[in-house]
């Protein structure tokens, strides 16, 4: 059984009419544009590849433990693993 999410009061659900009145920052003038940080452009090559792995539960509660950057920890522990 799906449950749906109590409404968020500060942050409501967009409606139609709220992506089709939507702009791309870029298109906001240049003294708010200034208010959102840079954005990093696109990737020239992907650096990683996404996959699905089953893992114990065991070790991904160690890993999310150390808290952000959990995934890259268990990169480089598998990356160790095999002497890479």
């Amino acid at each position: 059984m799906s449950r749906k999410a109590p409404p968020d009061a500060e942050n409501p659900e967009w409606t139609r009419k709220d992506f089709e009145k939507a702009r791309p920052a870029s298109e906001l003038p240049p003294d708010v544009r200034m208010a959102f940080p840079r954005m990093r452009g696109a990737q020239k090559a992907a650096k990683k590849i996404p996959v699905s792995i089953r893992l114990s539960p065991e070790v991904v509660a160690r890993f999310k433990a150390g808290g952000p950057g959990w995934q890259a920890r268990i990169d480089e522990a598998l990356k160790k693993a095999l002497g890479l």
